[in-house]
């Protein structure tokens, strides 16, 4: 076969290779002079348009689902736009929770105007404090004194002229009262004036005995009487003493609780509050008397009688929004039942676990009331009991507190606090894949999350935009404190936004990886005592973060540079073309590239994907090679059919490949095998081919042609290699600033085709031909030798002849 003669073919001008933005149009000097404006939300129309929503819609069940990649800025996203529109709205009520004076295991819960719970704890507290003083203080004063001597002098009189009339009622019937301590009444007879003992008693006469017992029970039963008396005359000087106490401690809580109680009585819930609270302290004024130091130390705290006594008359400030200004927005960055939904905690005393009121901790539920909580759909994920508390309290519009107690484990004595009242919106951060997984599995998602913010990824390239990214930058820079960066930074970091999204006309919107270069640019640029940020500190930042990540890819290419990899970058051969391929490791995305070898001949046995064969191809690989063959049967088997044998494989391919962007290095490499036709190699071809033979666009062409770029740069370049790409693809062209100069300096080309017979013309110099009427190619076109070929093999492969 004569030496192939490759025809010229245009390949891109270096302005195509890339988009570029003028220093020049860059209306600001440095970062530095950018005006403070957020910009970023105008990115996301179809987000601020369910958010925008969910502040005007009341109600429990229109709550966001913000969908969007990690890296994509969501939590910063949404901060930035409810934290202006939560500004303008009241700040929520403050939520306290108070003692049932009626049931100490159910804490009664009210809401009261925001920064006046702080008040009413303060002020009850101080007022309590006094009153603990001044009740004690009362008693020792001397008009109380009087009043209790009065009392007592006139119980005590009463009791003497008792004592007297049993002493005469005793003394008529000859008999002697004695009345001991424990209040047991003694009655002795008198004989000959004299005291009759229980010795010389039963030393008279039976009959003197019994007249006498007689005479004894008689009047022990008139006596008994009068004792009575006496008794409850003690009863009613107790009762009178308590009134005193009682009364005194009334008149201690008019005066010193009143001003409480008047300055807070407007607030729904509290004068009946403060009415048993008031009888509380006055049915208990003895917890008030000063305590015998002697019982010191005895008593065990916690008891009745000891200083948690006094706790039932403070006050549980659980959400203090005193400070707030405007709607709470609450970021739930590890939202477990306690922190999510509160919880009861509890303290010991004397080895056993105890918990009151106070002890009641809010979560940030709570919190966030009357606002806004963001919380990250896989850290709820990651707790059952929080999700399933979550959707309770939405369904319920209530958040009840409760413990969290594990079926097996015996259960403790706890609180019911009084369920709180939820005017709150849920905002969850997660992937589309979590938003289908919740979607599908769980109905009452649907119900409640019915409002979906999905955050687009890039936007388009306009004057406009890259104003307001200029804007989202300048914000950036502020907030992580870095160098000014220059107009010409500031142009590169505009440029690379584009890099990143892989193409000319839009930007990419994961800011937070343009953040990451620029703060690293920053400490780069301050390591060598500049002030501000330039171009060459931008793109050093950008080359140490791939230098610090592609040990993996600088192995491949040692292995090039031995030849340990076989890929040709230069000469040509039959069957065989260089494809391209991307690959990852962590991060960090590099391009390599493949040799695509072909054989056939004559048999029964089809196109082979060795790939699929070793169970190393994906399924999109395989649709790939059956899209292959439905080429050749539309061009090639009209007229006959194809009977071959052949084979198509990844040289030194030893992990899976998935994807069709080798499909058309793969038809090139059948095309020049059955044609006998080489293939140039140093041109590198991607691209996914269709039935009718059109080159359709691929993923990751940049890091493709800077990998054989990098391979090509390393054996010299000659001025010939180049790389064929779809020319869907041009737009995507991002390229690093050296192969943008190679092609300039014509080293390097790249060449866009539409059709799999514009690459074959680049990549053999032969064109492939078009059938005439009668179905035939040109006797001097590729197609010509490709289906004489495959008429040959089809002869042979009838039955009686041989190979």
């Amino acid at each position: 076969m004569k030496k192939m003669t490759p025809l010229p073919a245009q390949g891109l001008s270096p302005a195509k290779l890339r988009a570029s933005l003028s220093p020049e149009r860059v209306p600001f000097a440095d970062s530095s002079k950018i005006p403070a404006r957020n910009a970023y939300p105008s990115f996301q129309p179809r987000a601020i348009q369910a958010l925008s929503l969910a502040l005007e819609i009341p109600g429990n069940e229109h709550n966001v689902y913000v969908s969007g990649e990690p890296n994509m800025g969501r939590t910063y996203f949404v901060k930035s736009f409810l934290k202006p529109a939560a500004a303008k709205r009241p700040a929520p009520c403050d939520w306290i929770f108070l003692h049932n004076f009626e049931d100490n295991d159910r804490p009664t819960c009210l809401a009261v105007p925001a920064g006046q719970g702080r008040k009413l704890k303060q002020a009850q507290h101080k007022a309590m404090t006094l009153i603990r003083q001044e009740i004690p203080a009362r008693f020792e004063k001397d008009a109380f004194q009087k009043k209790h001597e009065s009392m007592v002098k006139k119980f005590n009189t009463r009791r003497e002229e008792l004592f007297s009339r049993m002493d005469a009622t005793a003394e008529k019937e000859n008999f002697s009262l004695s009345l001991d301590d424990d209040g047991v009444l003694t009655l002795s007879p008198i004989v000959d004036g004299e005291v009759v003992s229980d010795k010389d008693f039963d030393k008279f006469k039976p009959a003197q005995r019994k007249e006498l017992k007689a005479k004894g029970e008689d009047l022990l039963a008139r006596v008994s009487s009068i004792l009575r008396q006496v008794n409850q005359n003690e009863v009613e000087m107790r009762d009178s003493e308590t009134d005193l106490h009682r009364e005194t401690a009334k008149m201690v809580m008019e005066e010193c609780f009143s001003s409480v109680s008047q300055k807070f009585k407007t607030i729904e819930g509290l004068t009946d509050y403060f009415e048993a609270l008031v009888e509380e302290v006055v049915e208990n004024v003895d917890q008030f008397m000063p305590k015998d130091s002697s019982l010191a130390g005895l008593l065990p705290e916690g008891m009745q009688g000891g200083e948690d006594f006094f706790n039932r008359f403070e006050i549980n400030l659980f959400v203090d929004n005193g400070k707030t200004k405007g709607a709470p927005v609450v970021v739930e960055d590890h939202p477990t039942a306690f922190n999510l939904l509160g919880s009861i905690e509890r303290e010991a005393e004397m080895g056993a676990l105890y918990t009151d009121f106070s002890l009641i901790k809010a979560g940030s539920l709570h919190k966030a009331n009357g606002g806004f909580l963001i919380l990250n759909i896989e850290d709820l994920l990651s707790n059952p009991n929080s999700w399933e508390g979550l959707l309770r309290a939405l369904r319920s519009g209530q958040s009840r507190i409760e413990d969290p107690v594990d079926p097996d484990q015996v259960r403790a004595r706890t609180l019911q606090p009084a369920p709180v009242n939820l005017d709150i919106k849920i905002i969850l951060i997660g992937t589309d894949e979590h938003y289908e997984m919740l979607l599908y599995n769980d109905d009452r998602f649907d119900k409640y999350f019915k409002l979906k913010a999905h955050l687009q990824h890039a936007a388009p390239r306009t004057a406009a935009n890259i104003k307001s990214y200029l804007y989202v930058i300048g914000q950036t820079a502020r907030e992580a404190k870095t160098l000014p960066f220059t107009r010409e930074a500031l142009a590169g970091l505009v440029d690379f936004a584009s890099r990143l999204v892989e193409d000319q006309k839009r930007i990419s919107l994961y800011v937070p990886l343009i953040r990451e270069r620029m703060i690293e640019a920053s400490a780069m640029a301050r390591m060598a005592g500049k002030n501000t940020v330039g171009l060459p500190e931008l793109a050093d930042a950008v080359y140490a973060k791939d230098y610090r990540v592609n040990l993996y890819e600088e192995e491949f290419m040692t292995d090039y540079d031995r030849q340990v990899i076989k890929v040709e970058t230069s000469g040509e051969a039959v069957g065989r073309a260089n494809g391209l391929s991307v690959t990852q490791f962590g991060d960090y995305e590099f391009g390599l590239p493949h040799q695509i070898s072909c054989t056939v001949g004559v048999g029964h046995g089809g196109i082979l994907d060795l790939e699929r064969e070793a169970q190393m191809g994906g399924p999109i690989h395989t649709k790939g090679m059956m899209i292959i063959k439905s080429y050749l049967v539309r061009l090639f088997a009209q007229d006959k059919p194809i009977v071959l044998t052949g084979s198509l494989c990844f040289e030194q391919s030893y992990g899976g490949i998935d994807g069709d962007s080798a499909s058309g290095a793969e038809l090139a490499s059948l095309l020049s095998a059955l044609s006998g036709v080489p293939i140039n190699l140093s041109y590198a071809f991607t691209g996914a081919v269709s039935q009718s033979g059109a080159v359709m666009a691929v993923g990751g062409v940049n890091r493709k042609i800077e990998g054989f770029f990098e391979v090509c740069r390393r054996r010299k370049l000659t001025g010939n290699q180049g790389v064929i790409l779809p020319a869907d693809n041009v737009v995507n062209l991002m390229l690093k600033d050296e192969v943008v100069q190679a092609v300039a300096e014509g080293k390097f080309t790249i060449f866009p085709v539409k059709t799999i017979e514009e690459a074959m013309l680049i990549l053999t110099g032969m064109r492939c031909g078009k059938p005439n009427r009668h179905g035939k190619y040109p006797t001097n076109s590729l197609y010509h030798r490709v289906n004489r070929r495959l008429a040959e093999l089809g002869t042979l492969a009838a039955p009686g002849k041989e190979a």
